[in-house]
């Protein structure tokens, strides 16, 4: 039976913000916590990163099994080091991902991510999708969370599926199942 459902995910081979290589398969047996963003983000990705921290927070010892990453959608300024130093000071749960643009644009397909350089007076932005993804531990798609869910709500999401992900049921979450 085939599917009109578009798969969110997939390989990406990206450079950690410590200098290591890494695919999905690094971090196979956890659940992954999928954001895109970049560091020179004003508003939206700071206000993402603080949410799905304290959400990780308030899961207490359940946190351990999700692993969060924060892909830059600006690798050209995001090197491993900025990120490290970024991620240290504000969100030291996550793992920074960089890599030439080639292997950023491949991951934003990958997850169906819109981002595009967007250049000002002397500088420039990025806008981009500010969904959240959750991958469950075999790399497989669960859910994705809307920048407007709020600490506790992501927090009992993520809840409910890692319990649905040890007893066995797991389920494909959609938009229209109301988790996004």
């Amino acid at each position: 039976m085939s599917s009109s459902r578009a798969r969110v995910g997939g390989h990406f081979d990206l450079t950690d913000h410590l200098g290591a290589r890494v695919t999905p398969g690094t971090y196979r047996g956890r659940f992954m916590l999928v954001f895109f963003g970049f560091t020179h983000c004003g508003q939206i990705c700071p206000a993402v990163l603080g949410r799905n921290s304290r959400a990780l927070e308030l899961l207490g010892p359940d946190a351990d099994e999700i692993q969060p990453l924060y892909i830059t959608v600006d690798p050209d300024r995001d090197s491993p080091e900025v990120l490290a130093a970024y991620l240290r000071d504000r969100h030291p749960r996550y793992t920074g991902l960089t890599g030439t643009t080639a292997e950023i644009e491949a991951a934003e397909r990958a997850y169906h991510v819109f981002a595009r350089r967007a250049d000002e007076l002397d500088d420039y932005r990025v806008p981009h999708t500010s969904f959240t993804f959750l991958m469950d531990p075999g790399g497989d798609y669960v859910s994705h969370y809307a920048e407007t869910r709020t600490a506790d709500e992501l927090a009992g999401a993520l809840a409910r599926e890692i319990d649905r992900y040890r007893g066995g049921g797991v389920r494909t979450a959609t938009a229209a199942d109301g988790r996004s």
